[in-house]
Formats: C-alpha cells, sequence, structure tokens
C-alpha cells in the first residue's frame, strides 16, 4: 500500500486513524469522459470491503441497459462482497437531449428526497449520485441545502457525485474533486458510442 504524506497535518483533535477513516465527499466533474465510470470503479472496491452500496440515476432513463448496472447487480447478488441497490430518476434526459424538462426536474427532486432518507437512516455505506451535479446546476435541487445535508450526514457514509458542471461551492466543499478534461474523443472524428466503451 502507498505510504503517501500528507502535505498539511490539520489540528483537528482527531488520531492519524481517525481522520484515515472519515466519510468523503468526492466529486467528479468535467467536460471529459470516465466521471461515472470513476465512481463505479470506486462502488466495486466498496463492494469488496462488503459495503452496502446505493447507485442513484438522475438523469439515465430506467429503459437504458448500464453495463455497470447488470455487473455490480450481479456481484451484489453473489453473496461475496457487499450488497448493491440501484435506483434510476431520471426519464430519459441526458445532456445532449433536454426535452421533457418538468417531469426530470420532479423525478430529480424526488431523488433527492430519496437520498435525504437514506442518508438518515445510514442505509449505506457508499453513495453513488451519478450525474447529480446537473439537477444542482440547473437549480432543480438546492445546492446549499445538498451541502449541508452532505455536512451533516452521521456515521461513516461516503458520497460520490458525478456530472459536468459542479457547482463551485460543492467543489469547495468536497474533500475529493476530479475534473476530467478531454484531450480527444473518438465523437469529434464523427464516431458515435459504442458498445462495451460508453455503455
Amino acid at each position: 500500500m502507498p505510504q503517501g504524506q500528507p502535505s498539511v497535518v490539520p489540528d483537528d483533535g482527531l488520531t492519524t486513524r481517525q481522520r484515515r477513516n472519515r466519510p468523503l465527499v468526492v466529486v467528479h466533474t468535467g467536460i471529459g469522459k470516465g466521471k461515472s465510470t470513476a465512481a463505479f470503479g470506486l462502488a466495486l472496491r466498496a463492494w469488496n470491503q462488503g459495503w452496502p452500496i446505493g447507485v442513484f440515476q438522475f438523469v439515465k432513463s430506467a429503459k437504458w441497459k448500464v453495463g455497470e448496472e447488470n455487473a455490480l447487480k450481479v456481484l451484489g447478488a453473489s453473496g461475496e462482497g457487499g450488497s448493491v441497490d440501484w435506483h434510476k430518476m431520471g426519464e430519459g434526459w441526458s445532456w445532449v437531449q433536454r426535452d421533457r424538462q418538468l417531469n426530470n426536474e420532479e423525478a430529480a427532486r424526488e431523488g433527492w428526497e430519496q437520498v435525504k432518507r437514506d442518508l438518515a437512516a445510514e442505509t449505506y455505506r457508499l453513495y453513488v449520485l451519478d450525474e447529480f451535479a446537473y439537477p444542482m446546476h440547473w437549480g432543480w435541487v438546492d445546492t446549499d441545502e445538498v451541502i449541508s445535508v452532505l455536512r451533516d450526514r452521521p456515521g461513516g457514509q461516503h458520497v460520490v457525485i458525478t456530472g459536468r458542471n459542479a457547482p463551485a461551492e460543492l467543489v469547495d466543499f468536497a474533500d475529493l474533486v476530479t475534473d476530467m478534461s478531454k484531450v480527444k474523443h473518438p465523437m469529434d472524428a464523427g464516431q458515435k458510442g459504442q458498445r462495451g466503451i460508453e455503455w
């Protein structure tokens, strides 16, 4: 295991072990590919540790076939690692196509209410809030409320939020932020997404 040295040791009264094990808020944002993929990679690690995992997809339809969903559900049902629950909140909306906005605003708010209930009940150890940056960016869900709820969440619950245009306030609040930039993508040369790469 790498033995990285922190650049600062805060005067917070915590032991090294307590600080090391504190729950994190992680944000994957930026215009590059891989934000959700990285979050699902963390979910695999959490599954291996035996943690219960809740995935909340905020803008993907229940009709979409997401490869990670099938893989994580199979792993969750295997009895070898943690459990996996998968919740789809959207109705087919994506950042490319913005129809049915009102239904999706309502679905996003309902999804956030469910996340709040699960956080209060400590239902999961890892929450993947996939594409949740969008509802905050558009004002469908109040960013200040999200930060307040996450700041006050009980126990050792880790939360990963993905999506472009993560609000600056959320970025400032989060413990770990990765901005995925795009250097090159096949779509730039007119190639559409393909099986095994995009889904």
